[in-house]
């Protein structure tokens, strides 16, 4: 606390990040980055990018960029919103589309950064529990009319995994006609069918996704969101009212270039995708239960096996998983799909501690 600090800095309750240790040697399976590299054509399209054109500033509306993403998914750029990763995206949303005065849902086991941006924002919400099954119950979300502000869920959700299918996503949509519902796609190419695909139907949808997983470009900080055009306007407003320029040359060039390169993205998906299922197949064998994960990573618990030891015991084995203190989670480990060498070293350290 300081005299200094402004009333809503002395309220907030800050975003804890996924551990970024700086020990060398790791099997770092902890923040669900792709254990791929990004598409060689990205990397060539930023080295080109970095001379004497730094010197200027980037295109305002990263145009090629959204040309780019427009194109992939049939839509126009003005249904385009592009950002410094999706959490800048997500925090201008909450801004723009969903603060009216009303408490707006997302589930009570979500991405932690929801709760963060409402008291930044000053935006009043309220949890809706998972099922037993941790399966979002979209009846949990019909029938409140204007007494709600918006809604709020990833798909796959995280840290679960499980995910949402389109029809109960539409039927979501539908039943809430007056309000934005935002599906946050981190994860969705490890394993879902994108609402992208509503979009066209439904103006009350906005869908946010990121290069950071499925385009292994975590380092270069580069989110999209998808909408009707009356949607991405709102962003585009909030956006140029706090940064003209939040994407960099370097950036613009890499996440064009890593859009355009669909065998690269789609050789490297595949393969985390096989890995999950290994890794699920090892791990149900050790007596794990694991939900089904449409993402790049699994959450799974041991019934006879505390988890903040097993995480500490893998620790000691070099291996970082994630493990989550929430009282309905706390025996679940996150673990992120590596590849197939390191989430065998995993399997066998965990074989070793169950012992």
């Amino acid at each position: 606390m300081s005299k200094f600090w402004s009333p809503i800095v002395s309220r907030l309750t800050p975003y804890t990040p996924g551990e970024q240790p700086k020990i060398s040697n790791l099997v770092k399976l902890n923040t669900n980055e792709n254990p791929y590299g990004p598409s060689p054509k990205a990397v060539a399209a930023m080295a080109q990018e970095v001379g004497d054109n730094l010197r200027l500033y980037p295109n305002p509306d990263a145009e090629p960029l959204k040309l780019a993403i427009a194109k992939r998914h049939g839509l126009s750029p003005a249904q385009v919103f592009v950002g410094n990763g999706s959490d800048e995206v997500l925090a201008h949303a909450f801004q723009a589309l969903l603060k009216h005065g009303a408490p707006i849902l997302f589930p009570d086991i979500t991405y932690s950064f929801y709760p963060t941006y409402a008291g930044l924002y000053e935006v009043a919400y309220r949890t809706v529990p998972l099922a037993d099954d941790f399966s979002i119950r979209v009846d949990d979300y019909l029938g409140h009319g204007d007494a709600i502000g918006g809604i709020i869920f990833p798909n796959p959700n995280a840290p679960t995994g499980c995910l949402l299918a389109l029809d109960a996503i539409e039927r979501m949509l539908a039943g809430n006609p007056d309000r934005v519902v935002i599906v946050d796609e981190a994860y969705i190419d490890f394993g879902g069918d994108s609402a992208i695909d509503l979009v066209a139907r439904h103006p009350n949808l906005l869908v946010v996704q990121t290069l950071s997983k499925s385009r292994s470009l975590a380092g270069l900080r580069v989110g999209f969101a998808v909408g009707h055009a009356d949607l991405i306007s709102a962003l585009e407003r909030v956006k140029n009212s706090f940064n003209s320029y939040p994407l960099d040359r370097i950036a613009i060039a890499g996440a064009t270039a890593a859009m355009e390169d669909d065998e690269h993205f789609d050789t490297t998906r595949k393969a985390v995708i096989a890995s999950r299922g290994k890794m699920v197949a090892d791990l149900t064998a050790l007596g794990f239960d694991v939900l089904p994960s449409a993402a790049n990573f699994v959450f799974a618990r041991h019934p006879q096996h505390d988890a903040a030891g097993l995480a500490a015991s893998l620790r000691s084995d070099g291996i970082i998983v994630r493990h989550f203190t929430s009282a309905r989670i706390n025996q679940f480990l996150r673990i992120t799909v590596g590849t197939d060498d390191a989430c065998q070293t995993l399997i066998t350290s965990l074989r070793k501690h169950l012992a």
